[in-house]
């Protein structure tokens, strides 16, 4: 891949990676996040499961002049709900999951992501809860993990710095500084096809008795769904891999 300075490419970077907040705790760091969001110029905010409910007060009242990002911002139930229509995700950590999982710095994958949306792709970053950060099974569920590089002994970072560093580096990129070139564009297949086929084939998995022992049922969806989660395929692909479960489901 070759990266290229070109400040024509800011000019087709209408679009903007989606914010997709994991079951946040407190209203004030909701708050803080839409206000670096705005700083930024990433402006699309995704609640998922909101521990104090939403609308929030406390949130409203940090976020300063971003209230009207609030007003926008979306909630789900699901992490799956809340990725349904995006084509790739991105998920933050700062620790070793164990998972077969590429591992990227904020400005490499802010400038894979703007290739993606240069090319007409919905993009999404998830970031996990203040005490714990995402789950394995949500991470499990993406393409690439953005790892910030911290002091490694002290490598915890407040929910509205982690989205700011991210999308700091977007805006460097938006600004054309830094944008990366590929070759022929994929019509990727949103996180919602993906999802089907998922179903589809741990359902007949199940009939097949794929997840036995019982103890062990847990870390073999883990392995499943990182599996698929790291795929990048099209909605042809995905068509062509319903085809291939039903007929060798016969």
């Amino acid at each position: 891949m070759t990266y290229l300075h070109d400040k024509s490419i800011a000019k087709h970077l209408h679009a903007a990676p989606t914010i997709i907040l994991v079951k946040p705790q407190l209203g004030e760091n909701i708050g803080s996040v839409a206000r670096v969001m705005l700083n930024f110029g990433v402006t699309e905010l995704r609640i998922v499961s909101p521990r104090d409910g939403w609308p929030n007060v406390k949130a409203c009242s940090t976020a300063s002049g971003a209230g009207s990002l609030l007003d926008k911002a979306t909630v789900f139930e699901s992490v799956a709900d809340a990725c349904a229509d995006l084509n790739f995700v991105f998920s933050t950590t700062a620790r070793n999951r164990g998972l077969t999982k590429n591992v990227k710095p904020p400005e490499v994958a802010m400038q894979e992501a703007a290739t993606l949306l240069t090319d007409g792709l919905r993009v999404g970053i998830l970031f996990g809860p203040e005490n714990s950060g995402l789950e394995n099974a949500h991470v499990a569920l993406t393409k690439t993990i953005v790892s910030v590089p911290v002091n490694p002994e002290f490598s915890s970072l407040n929910l509205a710095q982690c989205v700011g560093l991210i999308a700091y580096e977007w805006f460097k990129i938006k600004d054309g500084k830094l944008v990366e070139f590929k070759g022929d564009s994929l019509d990727l297949a949103t996180f919602l096809e993906v999802e089907k086929f998922r179903d589809a084939l741990v359902e007949i998995l199940e009939k097949k008795n794929y997840f036995w022992p019982e103890d062990k049922r847990m870390s073999l969806m883990e392995n499943l769904n990182n599996l698929i989660g790291r795929l990048s395929v099209t909605s042809a692909d995905v068509r062509t891999l319903h085809g291939l479960v039903k007929a060798l489901s016969k």
